[in-house]
């Protein structure tokens, strides 16, 4: 019973999740920066604009590229609201998939899959680009794997994955759930415990589960495949007084690690040394990492030269203010 008890703590604990923050109006937009003009609106189950905006409702240039951002556990919309005003800054478009992180990660990915081809049979978009982070770099993988897609996705012109900071190997924290003979040990209270602790989704993220032991081949529409893994150790997210308060070492380069995921010839592997929440981004600092990484593999546009000055500018107010933001939206939670 201590055993289930210190896993139920440990995976409450898991994945080095932000905590869920409230919505914030001041979030619900994001700068235009050089987006190409609007001429479609689409409404389509799971995706939205990266804000936490309510309404769900997609602007985009159909003829365009775009860019479909996979957010991690207790993450939302709104937290790539930083990445997407970077890409929109160099003319590319984004939309956000929003799931529920309890669910198994079969029925996210299922529901990715669906809303990508409904995104390419309502327009004429000519390259899709799927961007997963965390555990959703495992949704944003496997709804891009076999079996094939439907045939309206066979005619863009390229699809192409990235992943960043992905459990491929499974969860370490979660190995007790992957020991499936402890559960005549627990009187079948082990399940019980797991399912409690991260819902449907606990028998996806052990190392000994089909989805993590049978990752599957990327479908033929994939073009191409960058798999950034992070070496998070000794990384701090948030400090005090020149002390961590809280870590940023959530997974290891041995559990970002699985050569079935990394075997096929379209996927280029990047390591970079960078903490789990940094190399995306969050309100207290840019993506630079990341920045340099997409630009280095062609999935962000380079900036040019003589907009370096108003790139850096945009980075300082976009993540300082939103900074200001969050601390002042704490502030106002904290008042009776």
């Amino acid at each position: 019973m201590k055993r289930i008890a210190t896993l139920v703590f440990l995976l409450t604990l898991l994945y080095g999740c932000a905590a869920r923050e409230p919505l914030n109006p001041a979030y619900y937009q994001i700068e235009p920066g050089n987006l190409p003009p609007v001429d479609i609106t689409l409404n389509i189950p799971g995706l939205g604009p990266c804000t936490d905006n309510p309404d769900l409702s997609l602007h985009l240039d159909s003829s365009q590229p775009v860019n479909v951002l996979v957010h991690g556990c207790f993450g939302s919309s709104g937290q790539f609201r930083g990445l997407a005003q970077v890409l929109a800054f160099h003319g590319q478009q984004t939309a956000c998939f929003t799931y529920d992180d309890r669910n198994g990660l079969t029925r996210s990915a299922t529901e990715l899959r669906h809303a990508v081809i409904q995104l390419a049979e309502q327009s004429h978009i000519p390259q899709i680009t799927v961007i997963g982070h965390s555990m959703g770099a495992l949704i944003a993988r496997k709804s891009l794997a076999e079996p094939p897609l439907a045939s309206p996705v066979r005619s863009l012109a390229d699809l192409r994955l990235v992943t960043i900071s992905g459990p491929f190997d499974g969860i370490a924290s979660a190995q007790t759930c992957g020991r499936y003979w402890l559960n005549w040990a627990t009187l079948g209270l082990l399940p019980v415990a797991c399912y409690v602790a991260t819902g449907p989704k606990w028998t996806d993220i052990t190392y000994t589960s089909s989805f993590i032991r049978e990752p599957g081949a990327l479908v033929a529409q994939v073009g191409n495949y960058l798999k950034i893994d992070t070496d998070e150790r000794g990384t701090c997210r948030h400090e005090e007084g020149g002390r961590c308060v809280e870590s940023d070492d959530v997974f290891s380069l041995a559990e970002q690690h699985n050569p079935l995921v990394e075997t096929d010839a379209r996927t280029r592997r990047v390591e970079v040394r960078a903490g789990h929440v940094e190399i995306v981004g969050d309100k207290r600092v840019a993506p630079t990492k990341l920045i340099t990484i997409l630009q280095e593999h062609g999935v962000l546009r380079p900036t040019a030269p003589e907009r370096l000055s108003a790139f850096s500018k945009l980075l300082a107010r976009v993540y300082q203010d939103d900074v200001l933001l969050h601390q002042d939206a704490s502030k106002n939670l904290s008042q009776p």
